[in-house]
């Protein structure tokens, strides 16, 4: 089960995107300074609200710095003979780029002017559109059903109009879902940082094709770009990313993951092996888990107050885990091993035996969700211990 060794390429190009990432991580780690004292001196100040969890105004637009950092990572790829056919088979990295570099703008001006959420919209789509017209979209994914001749499954074919469709929606429902989930100190750029790694993880098993180097070239500069931003973002903050750096974050995670996925060969898998070929699937929907479920629950709960889906409250994942008695920094760590079981259990899939990985997911699945129970539990101990 799992990807067939056979078609485990030999001599994966492993230290030129370590290369890449190290390099987006020291850009943008070397920046984040110079955007930080800018942010502060154009205005781009988050002030704290009821809703907030910090309490004293926080200079943002750290995006910019992550955006900068992932441009580095990709001009030295270029540079890389072994690196540039991720440029020469495709636009991908190239629509990268350019919507990154429009969402950026959006999240810039919203960092600074708070622009209201019809324009941000707008913003995204055109976003997500750049991606469709440079051919970043779904193409085509297997479906256990509808298989002939005593094959399994059958195989999806979307439309232009219909994967471009599917892509803009993804691509919006992403970026507003890492929006949503970028509410602690370090917690969206740690979620990008993991589900970037995971997905590269999974473009490695197949660099057979030139089609898998734009999706692991742009997992490896966003993870790079996280991870340098992180000093300057996890608890206690001394810079926000904000919106230009969520929106870029959840916009490259689905670029990542559409080009990873939407035209895998399935082909090269056995017809036989139905948990290969659904493994694309699998690791983009557990790499989006979190910061979707965040958002669908925000939806839901809004909607049936009568209020707007994009209206703020207290009520996301990260507010919870503070509820129950969290620390910031528990509660962000926590996320992250959720964020993490998850990703590389859905990447594991793809590599190992699936009853060895089911076991160990289960196993640390149990682990994740005691240890985010402790506190209410402690809670309850220490009420019955009490006496009436």
């Amino acid at each position: 089960m799992g990807v067939p060794s056979a078609f485990v390429p030999v001599g994966l190009p492993v230290r030129e995107y370590l290369l890449v990432c190290l390099t987006a991580a020291a850009v943008t780690f070397l920046i984040t300074g110079v955007i930080r004292l800018f942010a502060i001196k154009v205005g781009a100040v988050a002030h704290p609200r009821q809703r907030d969890v910090h309490v004293k105004p926080m200079p943002r637009m750290g995006g910019i710095a992550i955006f900068i950092g992932v441009l580095a990572g990709m001009l030295l790829a270029f540079r890389l003979p072994v690196l540039s056919r991720a440029f020469e088979y495709s636009n991908d990295i190239i629509a990268v780029i350019v919507a990154g570099a429009v969402i950026v703008m959006i999240g810039g001006l919203d960092d600074r002017f708070e622009l209201d959420s019809l324009t941000k919209l707008a913003g995204q789509v055109t976003a997500a559109g750049i991606l469709v017209l440079y051919g970043v979209q779904w193409f085509f994914f297997w479906v256990p059903w509808g298989g002939v001749d005593g094959g399994v499954g059958s195989l999806l074919s979307l439309s232009d109009n219909q994967g471009g469709v599917l892509t803009v929606l993804l691509a919006v429902a992403m970026i507003n879902a890492m929006n949503f989930v970028d509410g602690l100190d370090g917690l969206a750029a740690g979620i990008g940082l993991i589900s970037a790694l995971a997905i590269w993880a999974f473009s490695m098993t197949l660099l057979e094709d030139v089609v898998a180097y734009p999706p692991a070239l742009i997992a490896a500069t966003l993870a790079g770009g996280c991870l340098g931003f992180l000093p300057y973002n996890f608890q206690p903050a001394k810079l926000f990313m904000g919106d230009s750096g969520s929106m870029l974050i959840g916009l490259m995670l689905v670029a990542a993951s559409t080009t990873a996925s939407g035209r895998i060969d399935y082909s090269r898998y056995g017809g036989s092996d139905a948990l290969a070929l659904l493994s694309p699937l699998v690791v983009v929907a557990a790499v989006l888990f979190l910061p979707m479920l965040d958002l669908i629950m925000a939806v839901v709960r809004r909607t049936r107050r009568g209020q707007s889906p994009f209206s703020a409250d207290k009520m996301h994942l990260h507010h919870r885990l503070l509820e129950i008695g969290h620390s910031q920094r528990r509660a962000v760590l926590l996320i992250y091993l959720w964020a993490g079981v998850l990703a590389f259990g859905a990447v594991a899939l793809t590599l190992f035996e699936p009853v060895v990985v089911g076991w160990g997911m289960g196993a640390a699945l149990i682990i994740v969700v005691i240890t985010s129970a402790i506190p209410r539990l402690r809670a309850r101990r220490r009420d019955r211990a009490q006496p009436s």
